[in-house]
């Protein structure tokens, strides 16, 4: 007869086998009928494979546990093992981060890298999910036992000029509740810069694009450099401003990802060193709940090659971010920043999450993370959001969803 187990001894039960309807239960009418605590668990499915794991607080009789489990396990086709359980469960949960990693294709040597620096700052990884198959793969894992500054440097540094992003998070109640993102509008929300799209108008296209490019790499000072742009587009009818928005092209994801949040309670706002004139309508668009951009000045039907009022800059985009989480109610460790230019520096600091997306290396040196694929609603990976929980939103909705690829299974 098995001697009494001392005291706060466990046991790790491990099921595995092609997943069937009644496994789960069986193993639990079982560990009922031993009188066992469950201290924890995790079930996984992939491609139609069962993975569950118990622990359990050890029975007085391991032997006849291990015996009517197998039988029972037997009976359904499933593999059964029962080991002694690690005692170390509780301290592991030390160091909490959430790794997003996402690649079109993701390959296996990326998950071999990110694992790789996982280990190598001491962290475990507790659990692995998909978030998305397509258009992008995206996996998320729960890290243990790592500092998550530490972790999420070593991930950036592997990462850098390799053909995947990696985020990490640091495990918080945040990530569950009502947010507010910030984005950027020119080359983040939509694609190209409206003022390039002015200036073409007003023949000095490739002028205003090479000073452009030189501000959002940080080689200018933005307002300077906006007032002299600006100053290019004097006399230019106004109706221009009509004509350039009707060319606007919105980036991938970004409807879905505003009407997916928006169901949850996130607040939008942008913030746009460009112009209100062009702003204030995608806001009216999109939903966005703020909007704050600089203004074309407009005399008798023409603009002056003016702003009106205070420009929209660097400092003035981190000041607005302030703002309006303020005016909304959200904390500002519960909001998130998105941008790709040196102008969107301080509004990423300022924020909860910073996040570079298809950035400029300056900015993506300084986000918390960065995006380089061209889809917006990539975005909700990091949240814990996956495609399957977007797509059955979109459904209940209404709204129909292109169907994958067949190489995305």
């Amino acid at each position: 007869m098995n001697a009494h187990p001392a005291a706060g001894e466990t046991l790790l039960i491990t099921v595995t086998g092609t997943d069937r309807p009644g496994v789960t239960s069986a193993v639990f009418d079982t560990l009922a009928r031993a009188g066992v605590t469950v201290v924890d668990l995790e079930q996984i499915v992939l491609r139609g494979r069962l993975l569950l794991g118990v622990l359990v607080s050890a029975p007085r009789d391991t032997a006849k546990l291990r015996a009517t489990l197998s039988a029972a396990m037997a009976d359904l086709g499933m593999v059964v093992e029962v080991e002694k359980g690690s005692g170390d469960s509780e301290s592991r949960r030390e160091g909490r981060s959430h790794v997003t990693v996402i690649g079109a294709p993701l390959r296996a040597g990326a998950m071999a890298a990110v694992a790789g620096r996982i280990a190598d700052a001491g962290g475990n990884i507790d659990r692995i999910e998909r978030m998305a198959r397509y258009p992008v793969t995206a996996i998320e894992l729960d890290v243990s036992g790592a500092d998550p500054d530490r972790l999420r440097a070593v991930l950036a540094a592997e990462a850098a000029g390799s053909d995947f992003d990696v985020a990490v998070q640091p495990a918080s109640i945040l990530r569950h509740g009502v947010r507010l993102i910030v984005m950027d509008v020119d080359s983040t929300l939509i694609q190209g810069e409206v003022i390039e799209m002015l200036a073409e108008h007003a023949g000095h296209g490739a002028e205003v694009a090479e000073v452009t490019e030189r501000a959002m790499r940080g080689e200018l000072d933005f307002a300077e450099s906006l007032r002299a742009r600006v100053a290019l587009l004097e006399g230019l009818d106004a109706t221009i401003l009509d004509e350039v928005y009707e060319q606007i092209v919105i980036n991938p994801g970004a409807r879905t990802l505003v009407r997916t949040l928006r169901r949850l309670g996130y607040r939008f706002a942008i913030v746009s060193g460009g112009f209100s004139q062009i702003t204030d309508r995608l806001a009216a668009d999109l939903g966005i709940h703020r909007a704050r951009a600089n203004t074309l000045e407009v005399v008798d039907g023409r603009l002056t090659g003016r702003v009106v009022g205070d420009i929209v800059d660097r400092a003035g985009k981190a000041h607005a971010l302030r703002e309006f989480a303020g005016e909304l109610g959200v904390p500002e460790a519960a909001t998130i920043a998105i941008g790709d230019g040196a102008n969107d520096l301080d509004m990423l600091a300022a924020a909860g999450l910073g996040i570079a997306y298809n950035a400029r290396p300056v900015v993506r040196d300084a986000a918390d993370t960065s995006l380089n694929v061209p889809y917006l609603d990539a975005i909700m990976y990091l949240l814990g959001i996956t495609r399957e929980e977007i797509e059955a939103a979109d459904a209940a909705a209404g709204i129909v969803t292109p169907a994958p690829p067949l190489d995305a299974f």
